[in-house]
């Protein structure tokens, strides 16, 4: 009793197992030494608060936040959050009706674990612990959700993502990403406090900032426009630096007020969660310096450019830790048009794989409406399923060649807003099937506006269409992921048809919280 009482609340905590974290299957060694080391970082800090963040349908943070004796507890028993969040359209509008309308005649839910909005569980990856550079003496902790039986939750995106890895895996294949992203950052005009915060101007959802633009555009990589927008850059680079994220370069955009961001490439489920914490992040210490960033695809002005995010990617032998997409050296009597010049079979064969499911995994990579605007001729925006070497009006740009080990595709598809955990999914369940099927790729584009190949779905609905008729994409991601994630897109899409004003609900939905 002497010896117990003389240990610290974090080391008591941390060494606990509990039914809740035994019931997950999260009660190792492993698992309890991380807790032990995160429990003591929180009690050493001086921290106050803990945010535990989880990552929503539409790759946003949300969660709970504790104060830091609460939270070294709840690493291990987890925090309750209303399952309804994970059934949320982009306004916060709850897709399906929990009390009354979903139920069966056995009064089950057809999503078994989410009826009369009960909880769901939070549970913290004690690896992922930090101190939040913007918010002082805060913390913040990466979280899962499980249902209270202690089951998974399958709608869980990182989940989603862990899944498609451990396919690949299986496969003998690991992924490596590089994020390169697209985005807008404003100023945020000196009345705004009084005037967003209005509550005769409250509205569901409420309204957007008003703005100026940090730099005027049509200068792409000016060092004067650079230099006009070097006080927000240096707030997204010390952020990003600070929390450790694989920062490379911040760059002036095309666009007005656009920027552009690089990231060193890591593997999948890593950069997965360095978009979500970047997006959140530099929204959020932006936002406390006067400054408002989105990641919206095409923002609501005059004369503006869409913003994409490229998403590069190359599979890795487990076995020698290589990269599988190189070519020892091209297939005699290939030319640069020629996949089998630049890719080896397993690359050109999950290239093709990409372009046969292109359309399918289209509403992953671009989930939304206002996306769709972006596939225009001529506009550095794929319209087609193609690919080509170097190419960057394809939608699959092949970078690289024979013996070079940073060899892979660049799929310009994406949208900055889209979910990463989603979004590397779908190329993997694309991909993988392109493998197991031997595809052969087509030759490369030498028009990729031109007339001829297969255009990208033009619409959010028609890209969900395209998603049912799948059978790849279905059942890589599963029937019910499928079903809840057309049926909040589908709720988001009708309410967008219905709206008088457009381009109002444009800034409120998208612009203003995305």
């Amino acid at each position: 009793m002497v010896a117990n009482s003389s240990r610290s609340e974090a080391q008591r905590c941390a060494l606990a197992v509990t039914s809740f974290a035994h019931q997950c299957g999260l009660h190792d060694a492993a698992r309890r030494s991380a807790l032990a080391r995160t429990a003591k970082l929180i009690e050493a800090s001086g921290v106050e608060l803990v945010r535990f963040a989880w990552c929503d349908l539409h790759g946003m943070l949300r969660g709970k936040t504790l104060v830091a004796k609460a939270a070294v507890k709840a690493m291990m028993s987890g925090v309750g959050m209303v399952s309804t969040l994970l059934l949320k359209d982009s306004a916060d509008h709850t897709a399906y009706k929990v009390f009354d309308g979903d139920f069966n005649e056995q009064g089950a839910l057809a999503l078994p674990g989410f009826g009369f909005a009960g909880n769901v569980m939070l549970l913290a990856d004690p690896d992922s612990y930090q101190q939040l550079p913007w918010a002082p003496k805060t913390g913040w902790l990466q979280c899962q959700a499980w249902h209270t039986n202690g089951a998974p939750v399958v709608f869980d995106t990182r989940r989603i993502l862990q899944k498609a890895l451990a396919r690949l895996a299986e496969a003998g294949y690991g992924m490596t990403c590089g994020l390169e992203i697209e985005f807008h950052i404003y100023k945020i005009s000196s009345d705004q406090a009084t005037r967003q915060l209005d509550p005769m101007r409250a509205d569901w959802p409420g309204p957007a900032p008003e703005v100026s633009m940090i730099h005027p555009g049509y200068h792409m990589l000016s060092e004067q426009w650079a230099d006009m927008a070097d006080e927000p850059l240096r707030i997204v680079q010390r952020t990003a630096q600070a929390l450790g994220l694989p920062l490379l370069s911040l760059e002036i955009e095309f666009g007005p007020s656009q920027i552009e961001a690089v990231f060193e490439a890591t593997d999948a489920l890593k950069a997965a969660d360095n978009m979500v914490l970047f997006r959140s992040a530099a929204r959020q210490a932006l936002r406390r310096a006067g400054y408002h960033a989105t990641f919206m695809c095409r923002p609501p002005f005059p004369c503006i450019m869409s913003s994409g995010w490229h998403l590069h990617q190359s599979l890795t032998d487990v076995n020698t830790g290589g990269n599988a997409f190189v070519r020892s050296e091209p297939l005699p009597g290939s030319t640069i048009n020629d996949a089998q010049h630049t890719l080896s079979t397993v690359g050109e064969q999950y290239l093709a794989g990409l372009l046969a499911h292109a359309a399918g995994m289209t509403a992953f990579c671009a989930p939304s409406i206002n996306a769709y605007e972006r596939f225009q001729p001529d506009a550095l925006a794929p319209q087609s399923a193609v690919w080509g070497c170097d190419n960057r009006g394809a939608m699959l740009r092949v970078i690289g060649g024979a013996q070079d080990r940073a060899t892979r595709l660049e799929n310009r598809i994406g949208e900055p807003a889209a979910n990463p955990y989603l979004y590397m999914a779908a190329q993997i369940h694309a991909g993988l099937d392109g493998i197991e099927r031997k595809l052969i790729a087509p030759p490369a584009t030498a028009a990729p506006y031109g007339a001829g190949s297969e255009h990208l779905p033009v619409s959010l609905s028609q890209a969900l269409q395209a998603l049912h008729h799948d059978s790849a994409m279905t059942t890589g991601f599963g029937a019910e992921v499928v079903a809840c994630f057309s049926r909040v897109k589908s709720l988001e899409i009708t309410r967008h048809d219905t709206a008088d004003d457009k381009t109002e609900w444009y800034r409120r939905e998208y612009f203003g919280r995305i």
